[in-house]
């Protein structure tokens, strides 16, 4: 529902129809709690509100039947009950601030008055102003609150007159303007506005008049003098200054954080110069910050713009545009100096100078500059160029891409005006912008094309930018009617040597280092800096990178540099895989991150034209992309590599060979024969864990690997994790925690933070089973932690459902549910949807154990649906079956439930999983205790914790269970029932499960 009080107080439905709140002491009591939406109104203030100092007797016993009336009301139109709440405090309208027109107007202004662009300041004053429909507040015994409430109007009134002052809106807002001025004639900023409109109309007597009459009315009533800021209007017109000579944009400007940058540079120095690559946007930069700069027109402070992109007579140039004449102070006939007739005619003046385009001829202007400067102290000169004058006491603002929220914004804006009322696909706009680097000039360019296709068609094109972005302004010079003509015009300013460089420098997909372009692209630091200078390569935090528009087009120039590319980043990738195993693994994994990008492009160039390489680098890469959480990203190009290898490793590649059969997506190549070509220690120990986590693996294979394994440390510390699985899947626990605690010792000697994470999770676990929390929340934490600073989404999110579990089995729903929701979001952000489907199941455990069963199953079915791969998904089914099981037995549903534990049984079963098959009959002896078979349910109980190999402390459903059971029995029944279970052998165990003998009582 909304509400207005700004004018007569309505509250309206949804759909924008009135609701009928009766007389005016009923809507005046909504508008009194409307004013503070949200937040708890004293019965007092409501009173002195409705009825001013003199309340009547009886006020607190009628607020209270006005309240309830209101309520009626509101309820009768369709609000919630609830929407007028009481407190001992007060009362409260109990709606969000957004939903009444006050707070959307306050909002509006606020941003309003944040913004220095004029169009967006008139767009969003207007929007507010609209919200206004008469008197607020219309009937209420509350003049101080109407009379701020009026003043927030006319305040909003005037920065919206501001705003269309600065967008030459003069002659439209005379007559408004005058009709404010009636009725506020003692309002100053009013006055000098409809001064400034009437001048800027054309009507300078006009405004003097008004002038006149206010200073006398001023006086005559409050014998004041007018404001400054009267004064100055007054004075801009009687000096009539002239129009400065900026060209006026035809569209709407989009800030940016250097436009900040910029002003304050033009405050402090005399020579500011905007660098850049074509396209940035530097002229329209300095444009705005020219026109910014000076809000009160002054001949003192005049601005002169020149354009040199079509000259390359500088100082005739800026004569033209000053109006100056090369004679005049001289003889007829004797042509002065040109640079001699600037000096002179600049000499007396403050001018600010934009000179515009200076990067073909930058020496010429920089001769200007420098005589100027040094002969004329009341000029400032603002330069744009692709590369500095290079004067002393110049300073530069580095003109770059615009944000990714600034390029959506020009984009949608340009886009609505060559395809009004289609809004573009946002995620097709944030894909254009960033192909295209955030270059305004290529975002409009692409912008226009929405008049005959569609922002996903743009976005789908730009493979071919130069074809698809021919198409511009026809009025605009050709260096800037296409995105080819932007950047050829800066390629034709490099010398040879240059251009050599910036085609061989294309090959770099994500930038390079220093000692990469020394290598890859055998250039100069000399010509390397030149790049920079001019504006073609940009150079930042160590890194030299190129523009993706300047490198499409550099890379078209030839000279092929992609087989040095590859094996630069081979060498690369090897020297760091050793290191990811141990104390150096952050740094690795950072350099190797810093360097991704290109590392995929050497991959995708040698998977086709040099498939030894692709191998061995798929192989250098394979445990970067594991640490990462990346995994995915290996399939695609292990699968190309293949098609281009065939079903033969290559000769000593035999290892790196199984690595991309295990990572690739389908293939027919059987691993098996493989593995007989390696006849040594593994040298790339985790081909043990990849193979482990593929659909391909089978026992025996396994055992080969396994014996496979080498003697070095991280290989000894690796298989006691190996050993540490066999024994827990086996219900050796004691044997089991003794290998992980090793394994752990092993990981933290060498300093990797992978392995050490992975051992204490599974210490952590036996921990919890104890009962042990305060163990298990010390392992799980540092676990967590570790898995973090390897920036491993994927594992971090496993790591927090897997502590959650167990917070929750000790009782703390609350940090369960954060640690599950956390995990969510790590696993939304790293695409896994496996860890989001255990995320789920959680959220339906913390539901179920509440007593929400509908909002359970909501929880479980989406996890299944999310887990449904027979290979990868199989304990989340576990789990989530079992949840399932519990929730139908809560519910009654007793045969349901028997089928999905048994279900989630045979899943277990399928993956030789003990853990999950004991959680599944534990789940059995539940509906068996339901149905009364006690003895059965006892014995169960006991054949889960022989299967684990421990029982788990604080579960909640096996406690209950197994305290009705044994209250039913009495403790030795169920004591020797119990046993009777545990001691059965886990192979007849898992026989008699397979069986599904269990839940039939036999």
């Amino acid at each position: 529902m909304q509400f207005a009080i700004l004018g007569p107080v309505e509250a309206r439905r949804r759909d924008g129809t009135p609701v009928a709140l009766g007389g005016p002491q009923l809507r005046g009591l909504l508008a009194l709690l409307a004013l503070d939406a949200g937040r708890v109104v004293s019965a007092g203030r409501l009173i002195d509100g409705l009825h001013g100092e003199h309340p009547p007797e009886g006020a607190a016993e009628a607020l209270q039947s006005q309240v309830s009336r209101l309520r009626r009301r509101l309820r009768d139109g369709g609000a919630p009950d609830g929407l007028v709440e009481f407190t001992p405090a007060g009362y409260r309208l109990a709606v969000d601030p957004a939903d009444v027109d006050l707070h959307r107007f306050e909002r509006l202004t606020a941003q309003a008055r944040e913004t220095a662009d004029p169009v967006v300041k008139f767009k969003l004053c207007t929007e507010a102003l609209a919200l206004w429909r008469g008197p607020a507040l219309d009937g209420l015994a509350d003049p101080p609150r109407a009379a701020r409430l009026a003043e927030l109007r006319l305040r909003a009134t005037e920065d919206r007159v501001e705003a269309g002052l600065a967008l030459g809106h003069h002659e439209r807002l005379v007559a408004e303007l005058r009709e404010l001025t009636r009725e506020h004639p003692l309002r100053e900023r009013l006055t000098a506005q409809l001064m400034r409109a009437l001048h800027g109309s054309g009507r300078s007597a006009e405004a003097l008049a008004v002038f006149a009459e206010t200073r006398e009315r001023l006086a005559g009533e409050l014998g004041a003098d007018p404001s400054a800021e009267l004064a100055d209007a007054h004075l801009a017109v009687l000096r009539a200054a002239p129009a400065r000579r900026v060209p006026v944009p035809l569209t709407g400007f989009v800030d940016r954080a250097e436009l900040g940058r910029l002003t304050a540079a033009l405050r402090d120095a005399r020579l500011v110069t905007l660098t850049g690559p074509g396209g940035a946007g530097k002229t329209r930069l300095a444009l705005e910050a020219a026109v910014r700069g000076l809000p009160h027109p002054d001949p003192r402070k005049a601005v002169c713009f020149v354009e040199l992109a079509t000259t390359t007579d500088v100082p005739r140039a800026v004569l033209a545009a000053l109006g100056l004449r090369e004679q005049g102070v001289l003889t007829p006939g004797t042509a002065a100096d040109p640079a001699d007739r600037l000096a002179a005619g600049l000499a007396g003046r403050s001018l600010l100078l934009v000179l515009d385009n200076c990067e073909h001829v930058v020496a010429e202007a920089a001769r200007l500059v420098r005589r100027l400067l040094g002969e004329c102290p009341g000029l400032r000169v603002l330069a744009t160029s692709r590369e500095a004058l290079g004067l002393t006491g110049e300073t530069l603002v580095p003109v770059g891409a615009l944000p990714a929220d600034a390029a959506a914004r020009l984009f949608t804006d340009r886009a609505a005006a060559v395809a009004p009322g289609a809004a573009p696909d946002p995620g097709a706009v944030t894909r254009i912008c960033a192909a295209l680097d955030g270059l305004p000039l290529a975002i409009e360019l692409a912008a226009a094309r929405l008049r005959s296709l569609s922002a996903d068609d743009v976005a789908a094109r730009l493979g071919d930018r130069f074809a698809l972005l021919s198409r511009g302004d026809r009025t605009a010079e050709p260096r800037h009617r296409t995105l080819r003509g932007v950047v050829e015009w800066s390629w034709d300013l490099l010398d040879a040597d240059e251009r050599l460089l910036a085609s061989r420098f294309s090959v770099f997909a994500g930038g390079a280092r220093p000692a990469a372009v020394e290598h890859v692209c055998a250039g100069s630091d000399a010509v390397l800096a030149g790049l920079v200078e001019k504006s073609f390569v940009e150079f930042d935090g160590g890194r030299y990178r190129m523009l993706e528009t300047i490198r499409a087009f550099c890379a078209e120039q030839g000279d092929d540099r992609h087989a040095a590319h590859a094996g630069y980043f081979l060498d690369f990738a090897c020297a760091r895989e050793p290191k990811l195993r141990g104390a150096d693994q952050l740094a690795a994994l950072a350099e190797l991150t810093a360097e991704h990008a290109d590392l995929h492009a050497a991959l995708r160039w040698s998977a086709t034209e040099d498939p030894r390489t692709a191998v061995r680098l798929v192989t250098a890469l394979s445990w970067y992309w594991w640490l990462r959480g990346l995994r995915s990203e290996a399939t695609p190009i292990a699968d190309t590599v293949l098609a281009a290898v065939g079903p033969e490793p290559p000769p000593g590649l035999a290892e790196e060979y199984v690595l991309c059969v295990i990572q690739a997506s389908h293939t027919d190549i059987a691993i098996e024969p493989i593995l007989r070509h390696l006849d040594g220690p593994l040298r790339y120990p985790y081909l043990f864990l990849l193979w482990a986590f593929s659909p391909r693996a089978k026992a025996e294979d396994g055992e080969r690997l396994a014996a496979l394994i080498g003697p070095d440390a991280w290989s000894r510390a690796f298989a006691r994790i190996g050993d540490g699985l066999g024994a827990q899947y086996r219900g050796r626990i004691a044997e089991a925690e003794a290998h992980f605690s090793a394994s752990l010792d092993g990981f933290r000697t060498l300093g990797d933070r992978w392995g050490e994470a992975s051992a204490l999770e599974k210490l952590a676990e036996f921990a919890d089973w104890r009962g042990d929390h305060a163990r298990f929340r010390e392992l799980m934490d540092e676990s967590v932690r570790l898995a973090g600073e390897l920036g491993a989404a994927e594992d971090a999110a496993d790591l927090l459902c897997r502590r959650a579990d167990g917070v929750l089995r000790h009782g703390d729903a609350e940090a369960a549910k954060a640690d599950y929701e956390a995990a969510a979001e790590h696993a939304r952000a790293a695409g896994t949807p496996l860890t989001l489907a255990r995320a789920h199941g959680g959220l339906g455990e913390i539901a179920r154990r509440a007593g929400d069963l509908v909002a359970a199953r909501r929880w479980y079915s989406a996890a299944l649906a999310l887990a449904a791969d027979p290979v990868t998904g199989g304990e989340t089914r576990i789990r989530v079956h079992t949840g399932f099981g519990w929730t139908a037995a809560a519910e009654g549903r007793l045969d349901e439930a028997t089928e999905l534990h048994q279900e989630a049984l045979a899943t277990a079963l399928e993956h030789a999983n003990l853990p999950g098959a004991a959680q599944a009959i534990e789940g059995l002896a539940g509906v068996l205790a339901a149905r009364g078979q006690d003895e059965r349910a006892a014995f169960l109980l006991g054949v889960a914790v022989g299967l684990r190999g421990a029982p788990v402390a604080g579960d909640a459903d096996v406690d209950g269970v197994a305290g009705r059971v044994r209250a039913r029995l009495g403790a030795p029944a169920y004591t020797e029932a119990f046993g009777r279970g545990r001691e059965l052998p886990p192979e007849q165990a898992v026989g008699e499960a397979g069986q599904r003998r269990f839940a039939l009582g036999s």
